[in-house]
């Protein structure tokens, strides 16, 4: 005889003080979204964070969120950030909830920060139930087990990652781990808990999510922001299927960022004109952004990063070759405009949004031709720190596996930080206030991409300040502009830890960078 089978509770809509009670003492959690509020499940951290406030329970939670979450104040995974009852978190940044940083440098609580793409993918591999993630990404980097095995403080329970060799050559094991409760987010879910996307900034990997959760016998948990009749919702903007939902809550406030309410052109309902874009103010980071904008090349396929990158967007679009390129991001974005400010990591105008498990297989797979990304500091060698430098613990982000596979990377910085005060004068730099913090460093504290590895493998890196251009050229860092005004012995090699390669006299960097209007490069030779 042929028997019913019974997958568990049918879906329940519960409240958020009710699904915090699902979480017990020990078990670890999975939590959606990115940066600044984009598919956050607010409602269901926050009402944890509460209970335990109330209760001093659940305790000792291994906590697991892909991208950096919070306002990098009080919101995000911040809501957990209390003595006891995370000890355990794994993610790629900390910088988006701060108050896990002292914690994690007390030795507190053991945190990793592990390659957002490895994160990203590890989900849908746990899914599958597969022996981890093997890849390159990683190696050579403080994520290497021969470094530091990505971890920022504690002590180590049990490696994350270990190293291996397939057919000679190295690669990097990612173990995976059982998780018990997802927090995930999205727009509608109907009676059934089929959950659709429509109004999110990100698509992240809600699907692999839960399908990795309810394989290891969790708990899902959605927070959307309407319920919808059975049977009413479009098959195919069904995001995450009710089979593997056991609870929704509905939350009808739910802002689509924690800077924005609502914008059409985020949800991909619309096309923004590019005069819509806001150009970036005249500045410091402007001259390294228009810099860093002039290696842009009609038909490239590029990657644009967190940090002062965010601003390529803003003067191609100003510029007027925004559609001449293809810009991505991590979190999915194929074309259009990635987003600078507290939206960073949403598009706009974009042709395509994918899972981010699948954005990081092509980038893994060698498909970017130019990255654009952010320095904290770097050596002779042209290794790059962006992670940890001081009592501050940023972590990797999307960082190491597009530096790291990218045809060319343009890195980009201004030349000191804290402080720093500039000034154009007629096309000239120059410097009114000098930066208290020196960037090229003598050594730096955790490799985030290693020059040596780079130039092994024949790739090229690009680094751009506001007042000087240097390149990586067999695994040494060569001097190759300064920008008009500034004197290279003051103004240069004197902030620099160690004296660059010189090929002579180092050229003058483009005079229309230092002025506030726009360069024209959409009349320039390559976009003409």
């Amino acid at each position: 005889m042929v028997e019913k089978i019974d997958r568990g509770m049918a879906v329940k809509f519960i409240t958020a003080e009710e699904a915090a009670k699902l979480v017990e003492t020990g078990d670890t959690l999975v939590a959606s979204g990115s940066g600044g509020g984009h598919a956050v499940p607010e409602a269901l951290l926050a009402a944890l964070g509460r209970r335990f406030g109330e209760t001093n329970s659940p305790s000792g939670l291994t906590l697991v969120h892909v991208v950096g979450i919070g306002d990098r104040k009080e919101r995000g995974a911040a809501h957990l950030a209390k003595p006891g009852m995370v000890s355990r978190l794994i993610t790629s940044a900390l910088i988006d909830a701060p108050a896990f940083i002292p914690m994690t440098i007390a030795g507190e609580i053991e945190a990793y920060t592990l390659p957002q793409g490895v994160l990203a993918q590890m989900m849908r591999d746990m899914a599958a139930g597969r022996p981890g993630l093997i890849t390159r990404t990683g190696l050579h980097t403080f994520v290497d087990p021969r470094q530091a095995g990505g971890l920022q403080g504690g002590s180590m329970s049990e490696p994350r990652v270990e190293l291996m060799t397939i057919d000679g050559e190295e690669w990097l094991r990612f173990k995976p781990f059982a998780m018990n409760v997802a927090f995930l987010r999205g727009t509608t879910a109907d009676e059934d808990g089929n959950v659709t996307m429509e109004q999110e900034a990100i698509p992240g990997e809600m699907l692999s999510t839960a399908q990795a959760v309810r394989r290891a016998g969790g708990t899902v948990i959605v927070q959307v922001k309407r319920k919808a009749k059975r049977g009413t919702l479009p098959a195919r903007q069904v995001k995450i299927p009710g089979i593997l939902v056991n609870h929704v809550v509905v939350e009808p406030e739910q802002s689509q960022t924690y800077a924005t309410h609502y914008d059409a052109s985020y949800a991909g309902e619309l096309r923004v004109p590019l005069d819509g874009i806001r150009p970036l103010p005249f500045g410091p980071r402007k001259i390294v952004a228009r810099r860093a904008a002039m290696e842009l090349a009609p038909g490239a396929i590029c990657n644009i990063g967190a940090g002062i990158s965010t601003g390529i967007s803003s003067v191609a679009a100003e510029e007027g070759i925004l559609e001449q390129v293809i810009l991505t991001n991590e979190q999915g974005f194929i074309g259009g405009a990635p987003l600078t400010g507290p939206d960073s990591g949403a598009a706009q105008n974009y042709a395509a949004m994918v899972d981010q498990p699948y954005q990081f297989d092509f980038y893994d797979g060698g498909g970017i031709d130019r990255a654009f990304l952010s320095f904290v500091e770097l050596n002779a060698s042209g290794d790059v720190n962006i992670s940890r430098f001081g009592n501050t613990i940023v972590g990797i982000g999307g960082f190491v596996n597009i530096s790291q596979n990218a045809k060319e990377t343009i890195f980009s910085g201004t030349f000191t930080a804290g402080g720093l005060e500039v000034e154009c004068r007629d096309g000239r730099l120059v410097i009114l206030n000098e930066g208290r913090h020196r960037k090229f460093r003598e050594t730096i504290e955790q490799i985030s991409y290693s020059g040596a590895f780079a130039s092994s493998e024949g790739r090229h890196a690009l680094f751009v300040t506001e007042r000087a251009v240097f390149r990586l050229v067999g695994g040494r860092l060569h001097l190759e502009e300064i920008a008009p005004g500034i004197n290279l012995e003051r103004d240069v090699l004197s902030h620099m830890d160690f004296t660059p390669e010189l090929d002579g006299e180092p050229k003058l960097m483009d005079e229309r960078l230092f002025d506030p209007k726009r360069m024209g490069l959409q009349d320039s030779a390559v976009f003409a």
